[in-house]
């Protein structure tokens, strides 16, 4: 279907260019055809927006974007280009998609998987940041209850239970087998993630399914402690028990999280996984990547733009950080003037501790350190004045494709900020696909000092190899131990021969 649009040959060099990075080529090309922006390869694997995505050539993506290209478009699995971003961590394409409003709900069809799960699988902590904005308000639950008096405390309440619905609900989407983002991120050792996504609501007693194929080798009914025990790392699996993890959950085959541990090998996790454990649990203040103003930035930039240059007059401020553009949003409480490309970038970069500088997740200011949850648009330059930037310039439509009747522009930040999370439908969240959920490495050690004593190094090939190496005989070890070798002779661990084809076809198109 995408071939129709255009020669085969102009759009495979559109293919080219946005794998390539190529962004000359990219603009010769779309100057003469502008609808190659929708093309795709043969068998409609990948679309060039998926290239230049996962390739993290934002500028050939904010071109594309401009062009027409569809920012929710899928591949042959299902996945957008805001997948492939998650995906490889390129947190400068998933903050310019989310300013074209990409849907970050969408699941890919092998397996249910959203962006949150592909950026928790890798430990993008900064994708996670971002794809969870629109779900976090810009200002605290607990400053928005305690300001309200008289009859808007009953609305304002109201609201923060909303906000909070939503965000826990898109944070705890499982994906097939009833495996979350949290599972994931605990499975391959990212505390940070792991932090982030607790701080956010996840649920830190969500069990994997019965049905679906999850991980056979740990089984259903799994915790997101299970997981963090099967992978082996310590901070995780602190991380988990000090926000209400349970050691004592069994999980359908009848193994507790120390079981687990046991079967992989993990025997430093044993004194802190025991049921009688008397293991002291360190007390972990909230994650450095929560970001409080990201939501309000992010709309002023989705309504007005990012300044590329001066373009107000003589007497307007000039931003302090970048020395380049003019000051066009200020800080809630310090008020310290910044342009809005540079406050975006603030917002998605810092990973500074705010316990001393406000609530959690407010951002420190780059002037006075003082803590900001919260930007406002200036109101001394006229809309008009502020010219969008050859990238960020939202969603002028292709004329063949018009999609101005469904879709909603706001007339003002307060707009935006009241229907913050009435743009995300309740349809969004379907149950989970039958298809299996893809394949994730193991490691087989996380320690962050190296390799530990009695951890010795492994071949992934050879996975008939029992890691368990210092357990004593028993017959119900054994039986375990025989069953967890009979799954691991299998071609793959999560998922099914087809599934493992289809995924395969698109990401060697990308990485050729």
């Amino acid at each position: 279907m995408g071939n129709s649009f255009g020669c085969s040959a102009s759009g495979e060099r559109l293919v080219s260019a946005a794998r390539d990075g190529d962004l000359v080529e990219a603009k010769m090309l779309l100057d003469c055809n502008p609808c190659l922006a929708k093309y795709s390869t043969f068998g409609g694997l990948n679309s060039p927006l998926h290239f230049a995505a996962a390739k993290s050539h934002n500028e050939i993506v904010a071109l594309l974007l401009e062009n027409g290209a569809d920012v929710n478009s899928r591949n042959y699995c299902g996945q957008t280009a805001l997948m492939q971003a998650c995906r490889y961590g390129h947190w400068e394409v998933v903050q310019t998609l989310l300013l074209f409003k990409c849907n970050v709900t969408r699941a890919d069809y092998l397996s249910g998987r959203t962006a949150l799960h592909f950026a928790a699988v890798n430990g993008h902590v900064r994708c996670i940041r971002l794809v969870v904005a629109d779900f976090v308000p810009s200002a605290p639950f607990d400053s928005i209850n305690g300001q309200s008096n008289g009859d808007g405390s009953d609305a304002s309440n109201i609201k923060s239970k909303y906000d909070q619905s939503a965000l826990s609900k898109f944070v705890n989407k499982a994906a097939d087998g009833g495996i979350t983002a949290l599972h994931m991120a605990a499975l391959n050792g990212y505390f940070d993630c792991v932090q982030l996504l607790l701080d956010l609501h996840a649920n830190v007693s969500a069990a994997t399914f019965h049905y679906g194929t999850s991980m056979d080798l740990i089984g259903a009914g799994s915790t997101p402690l299970h997981y963090a025990a099967c992978g082996g790392n310590l901070k995780c699996c602190q991380i988990l028990l000090a926000r209400g993890a349970s050691r004592m959950t069994l999980n359908c085959n009848g193994w507790l999280p120390l079981d687990v541990a046991r079967m992989w090998g993990r025997h430093w996790l044993e004194p802190l996984l025991a049921p009688d454990s008397d293991s002291t649990i360190p007390m972990f203040p909230p994650s450095n990547y929560l970001s409080l103003p990201l939501m309000s930035v992010l709309n002023i930039a989705r309504a007005y733009g990012l300044q590329s240059s001066i373009t107000c007059s003589d007497d307007a401020e000039i931003c302090a950080v970048c020395l380049e553009r003019a000051c066009t949003v200020a800080a809630e409480g310090c008020g310290h003037e910044l342009c809005v490309r540079c406050a975006l970038y603030l917002c998605s970069t810092s990973n500074i501790p705010s316990l001393l500088l406000g609530p959690p997740g407010s951002i420190p200011c780059p002037l006075c350190r003082h803590g900001i949850i919260s930007f406002v648009k200036l109101s001394g330059s006229p809309a008009k004045e502020i010219k969008l930037h050859l990238s960020l310039s939202l969603c002028t439509p292709c004329m063949l494709h018009s999609r101005e009747a469904v879709r909603s522009t706001p007339t003002s930040t307060s707009d935006i900020r009241k229907n913050r999370v009435a743009s995300v439908s309740p349809d969004f969240f379907c149950p989970v696909t039958c298809s299996p959920f893809p394949s994730v490495a193991l490691p087989l050690c996380t320690c962050s000092e190296g390799l530990c004593p009695t951890c010795e190094p492994h071949e992934v090939a050879t996975q008939e190899e029992s890691p368990n190496r210092s357990q004593p005989a028993s017959g119900d070890q054994n039986k375990m131990e025989r069953v967890r070798l009979e799954k691991a002779s299998c071609s793959s661990m999560f998922w099914g021969r087809r599934s493992c084809s289809r995924e395969h076809q698109c990401n060697s198109e990308i990485n050729a």
